[in-house]
């Protein structure tokens, strides 16, 4: 069993560097202070980035989310766009990466006086760190699917804790996983607080009824860039999408099921709390959804779009 996340091993992620404040430095020896807030008390956003062909992919909706969760947050990163992209492309070359490449742009508060919550011990320079490494979905992912599971940990409005901001504290979505990986699942299906389905621990959802594509209303999900992509192509296709309200009963009887994120693009689901769906993954409408955004990676590699 694995989850959305799941990837072949590549031996060159042994060797590849790490940027760390500016220095690229060995796996082993990109470290940070046991008083970094980030591992303290999660205090940072974050960005999953993919290299495809040599271009970042949609980057700029990648650094308008990283910047906007900061700003709530009041983090200044230190860096603006320009330079924070600079650096992405230096840590790129350095490596000599041109493709099949995930990235995990890290920004923390930094350094502390003192291991507590207060955000006003932080001694004023944050932390940036860039992991880049050759990764790419696992293949049976595409042809097996992902078993979900319904659990119990809901997802949030915003006046509790915004969905959309991309935080290093993750632990409500690991005990989401948790309780589906106890089940026998790969991940989590996560409802919002009026019971309806909302997203997954770690990606966007979708599932598709008589030719209609349905997805939540994004008022509890993640802000995820795919997702918006996924939206946008079935609306220019002329495909029937729903963005509202249906019930986890209506997930389990649809013909067929995927999930979005950058890691994985577009993931078939296999089934919902036991039950098989009817459509063997990939169904027929995650074919031409995932046919469409890999022509729209390409057009980008392209410059084209």
């Amino acid at each position: 069993m694995a989850g959305s996340q799941d990837f072949s091993p590549d031996p060159r992620n042994e060797r590849a560097l790490i940027y760390l404040n500016g220095e690229l430095l060995a796996r082993a020896a990109a470290k940070v202070s046991i008083f970094d807030a980030g591992f303290v008390v999660g205090d940072g956003v974050w960005e999953g980035l993919r290299l495809h062909q040599g271009t970042l992919l949609f980057l700029d909706e990648h650094l308008d989310r990283l910047y906007w969760g900061a700003r709530q947050i009041g983090l200044d990163i230190g860096l603006d766009r320009q330079g924070l992209t600079s650096e992405l492309k230096r840590t790129l070359a350095a490596n000599d990466m041109r493709d099949g490449v995930h990235i995990r742009l890290m920004v923390t508060r930094g350094e502390k006086t003192a291991a507590n919550q207060d955000p006003r011990n932080a001694l004023g320079k944050p932390t940036v760190a860039i992991v880049a490494e050759h990764r790419l979905p696992s293949p049976r992912l595409l042809s097996g699917g992902l078993r979900l599971f319904t659990a119990t940990i809901r997802c949030t409005p915003a006046h509790m804790f915004d969905m959309r901001l991309n935080s290093h504290s993750r632990l409500n979505l690991i005990t989401a996983l948790l309780q589906a990986i106890e089940a026998g699942a790969d991940e989590a299906l996560m409802l919002d607080p009026n019971g309806f389905v909302s997203s997954c621990n770690a990606t966007n959802f979708f599932c598709v009824s008589n030719g209609v594509v349905m997805t939540s209303t994004g008022e509890y999900c993640f802000n995820g860039i795919t997702r918006g992509k996924v939206i946008g192509l079935c609306r220019q296709a002329g495909v029937a999408i729903t963005l509202g309200n249906f019930t986890v009963d209506q997930a389990r009887l649809a013909d067929e099921a995927f999930v979005t994120g950058t890691f994985g693009g577009i993931t078939p689901v296999r089934q919902i709390d036991g039950r098989v769906l009817p459509a063997t993954p990939p169904g027929p409408m995650t074919q031409r959804v995932h046919g469409w955004y890999e022509a729209l990676k390409q057009a980008q590699a392209a410059g084209r779009s």
